[in-house]
């Protein structure tokens, strides 16, 4: 065991040696993304400094859990670099027009700043864009776990009518696959042509590369006192208890978890389902989408308002109606909006929803939502604590986004509700008949 953990941390320091350096100093400000004109893509991100893989010595990376997670027998630096340059190809696209740095800009910390993200001819899908920092450690990607691989999860966008919009996966790499460069990489990584088999391989690579730790919250816990304010200490002490953030972000309830801030599961928080007849919409996913059928089951989820059955498109089982999968935390701050819609704005729209136990109409909301009775300091405190889960890479722009935040906080608090947050948890409806 202690070899093959050896092995896999040598391979990951010579692959960071050799790619370019982590670029903390090239952190700027990227503001709001850029509005779009009916049917207009969004630009294209640039490869960014921030797109590098990133290094395994920082302080908070998990060497342990991510040995079981990246395989030494299969990251090569060559298939990382690949995966990399595959990452922002716009050809993989219907049109050429969009890559999937479009929706994962590591400008943003590889999301987009969009609500709902934005694809081939300005269409408009149905879900935010998570992370792909630390997705190598989700056990299911998407919001509804739909896929269990990245290489998987590489696949489905390009073929998805809202996202990259190819035609197949075959069409997509045909298009490059007359590129002298790309079929000297594809030779390199793979000792092979450039295959539809091997591209997917390498995006995951690349994205096995992107481990982001080296928070001033990591370095609190390995033993700095004084690197987060007194504010952020408490809001970690409430994220623990009264806040009962720890029931979801938490690979357990009964201890404390400083790595991930997730639990590998599903729940209804009662986002976006009242304004549906959601027993209709069920039944019509029943009618129209094969089980198991993972290309209808995408496209679904991003095109139409089937989205928002979440897990329930997945396992056809009535208690993961609208369930999502709980996102990690890491770089919160930086990668609103928040939820599977995009629908808050803000770390404090987010708190005040969970502060009142927003949703209690919903039949199917998860058992641990209720209302929280936190004070507006105590709110304060958590989004504290967030924001110290921000990597070093995105400082600069956290501490804009913390100011922006903040700054909104003051003068728009739609979520909030003070006399449900205090009251009583009220009854909710049993689940209709199907």
């Amino acid at each position: 065991m202690r070899a093959t953990s050896l092995a896999v941390l040598l391979l990951l320091s010579y692959i960071f040696a050799i790619v370019a350096a982590r670029a903390v100093e090239e952190d700027t400000a990227v503001g709001a993304p850029a509005a779009l004109a009916p049917g207009q893509a969004p630009p294209l991100p640039k490869p960014h400094p921030l797109a590098e893989p990133r290094p395994s010595n920082q302080v908070g990376f998990p060497k342990v859990l991510s040995q079981y997670v990246i395989s030494p027998t299969t990251l090569r630096p060559a298939r990382v670099a690949l995966g990399q340059k595959l990452f922002f190809e716009p050809r993989l696209s219907g049109d050429g027009t969009v890559a999937c740095a479009t929706c994962h800009d590591p400008a943003r910390a590889f999301t987009d700043g969009r609500p709902a993200s934005v694809g081939i001819q300005g269409r408009v899908g149905q879900r935010n864009a998570p992370t792909v920092l630390n997705a190598l450690y989700n056990k299911t990607q998407f919001w509804d776990g739909r896929v269990n691989t990245l290489e998987q999860q590489a696949v489905l966008p390009i073929t998805n009518p809202f996202e990259m919009g190819a035609a197949s996966v075959s069409d997509a790499v045909a298009r490059i696959a007359g590129d002298k460069d790309y079929q000297s990489q594809f030779m390199q990584a793979f000792g092979r042509a450039v295959n539809e088999q091997d591209m997917p391989s390498a995006i995951a690579q690349y994205e096995q590369t992107l481990a982001s730790f080296d928070s001033p919250f990591d370095h609190f816990i390995a033993g700095d006192a004084n690197v987060i304010s007194d504010q952020a200490k408490r809001g970690w002490e409430l994220f623990n208890a009264k806040a009962r953030c720890h029931l979801c972000h938490a690979l357990a309830d009964n201890q404390r978890d400083a790595t991930l801030f997730m639990d590998n599961d599903f729940h209804n928080i009662g986002i976006g389902i009242i304004r549906h007849n959601v027993v209709a919409l069920a039944q019509k996913a029943e009618r129209e989408l094969a089980r198991g059928h993972l290309a209808a089951i995408d496209t679904a989820a991003i095109t139409s308002d089937l989205s928002v059955l979440g897990r329930f498109l997945v396992t056809r089982e009535q208690k993961d109606i609208a369930s999502f999968k709980t996102p990690g935390l890491r770089n919160v701050l930086v990668t609103g909006p928040y939820f599977h819609d995009g629908s808050m704005q803000t770390l404090w729209d987010a708190m005040d929803h969970y502060n009142k136990g927003d949703g209690l109409n919903d039949p199917w909301l998860d058992k641990d939502m209720q209302p929280l009775a936190l004070t507006e300091p105590e709110i304060d405190d958590v989004v504290a604590f967030l924001a110290s889960l921000t990597s070093a890479q995105y400082k600069v722009i956290g501490d804009q986004e913390y100011a922006r935040q903040l700054a909104l906080s003051k003068v728009s608090r739609p979520q909030r509700d003070t006399a449900r947050a205090f009251g009583p948890k009220r009854k909710q409806p049993e689940p209709p008949p199907f």
